[in-house]
């Protein structure tokens, strides 16, 4: 058991993160409950975040992952970084509030960059907000009412940096993947009083719950919002502190689990732009930085599917034609290699 001011070995961070994530035993609870768990799933492309719900969820499927949308239980929306993630709804307009500024930040010279920096945003905000009144949108008509009020296409993805833009099911989800319906999160989840300060304090609790134990670079690379904001936030928690083995600093919550390096680990399918992978996450070396390149690469627009063994990256996988087949980097250890067909079987029944 790791005691506070423990050297946690980049195995035991590697368990932690799996735990975590429940790819070490995948969770019973609702969905709703299990994304507030796991910080989330990132969900540039519908079936990632189908994929990741399966993954770590018992008895998932795809047509209960779409109802938990069509419900408005789980939604879909720009949040971290100004990227897609799926949330719950209980979570969505908090972590909108904890990472809004940030956004808007980011977006200013992007948009000084393109020529739109006379734009009054929010007035353009109040005035997109007084379209959703009558209910969603499609990105098109959008565009064109933008248009025609002197707006340039180019700020469309500026807008939701300032207005709380959802996807709205039947698009973006496995049968519709093309996500060009829209809402406002007032509009299809209720007027929200979060604030700033709450929502930075739901970030630190999703993070370390998920991620953890972590530095505060981490923290900050994961919300996209700056080290400092989070200072008031963590000196008011009574959390734990450990090592990792280049001797930095790592937080965590108290009482989550860090299980024990030798902790086996199962076979795990994993979709696009699995937050696991991405760099907050690579003191776990759950993606070995020998294989990298081939999950990330400056000439593709989204990562690789990742089969992950022994709680390691190690090959790729797909559809094709209603089967799901394994790309292995290198020969996958026999050890395994009942558990990889076992796993790519039920995949094939989830997925296909």
């Amino acid at each position: 058991m790791a005691r506070d001011g423990d050297t946690l070995t980049t195995r035991q961070l590697n368990r932690a993160l799996l735990a975590r994530q429940h790819l070490l035993a995948r969770s019973t609870a609702s969905l709703p409950r299990a994304l507030e768990s796991v910080g989330g799933l990132q969900m540039q492309y519908a079936p990632s975040g189908y994929v990741g719900c399966w993954s770590r969820g018992e008895g998932v499927t795809i047509a209960r992952v779409t109802r938990a949308l069509e419900r408005r239980q789980i939604v879909q929306g720009t949040l971290l970084r100004s990227t897609i993630h799926l949330v719950s709804a209980r979570d969505f307009q908090v972590l909108a509030a904890g990472t809004r500024r940030a956004r808007q930040e980011w977006w200013r010279p992007a948009a000084r960059a393109r020529g739109l920096a006379e734009i009054d945003h929010e007035a353009v905000a109040a005035m997109v907000r007084s379209w959703f009144a009558d209910g969603p949108l499609e990105r098109a008509e959008l565009l064109e009412r933008l248009e025609a009020e002197g707006v340039p296409r180019a700020h469309w993805e500026g807008l939701a940096q300032w207005v709380d833009l959802v996807r709205v099911p039947p698009q973006g989800t496995w049968a519709r993947r093309r996500a060009h319906l829209f809402a406002s999160a007032e509009v299809e989840l209720g007027p929200s009083t979060a604030t700033e300060a709450e929502g930075l304090a739901l970030l630190v609790e999703r993070y370390l719950g998920g991620f953890g134990p972590a530095s505060v670079a981490d923290l900050s690379s994961w919300a996209g919002v700056p080290a400092g904001w989070f200072e008031p936030v963590l000196a008011a928690l009574g959390l734990r502190r450990f090592r990792d083995v280049d001797g930095g600093e790592l937080i965590d919550l108290p009482r989550r689990p860090i299980p024990p390096a030798e902790t086996p680990a199962p076979v795990r399918f994993l979709g696009t732009w699995d937050a696991t992978l991405l760099v907050h996450a690579r003191r776990t070396q759950i993606l070995p930085e020998a294989v990298r390149d081939r999950v990330f690469g400056v000439r593709r627009p989204h990562s690789v599917n990742t089969l992950l063994v022994d709680g390691q990256v190690v090959g790729s996988w797909r559809i094709e034609r209603d089967r799901v087949t394994v790309e292995p980097f290198e020969a996958i250890p026999a050890a395994f290699a009942d558990a990889v067909e076992a796993e790519r079987r039920a995949h094939e029944a989830f997925a296909t």
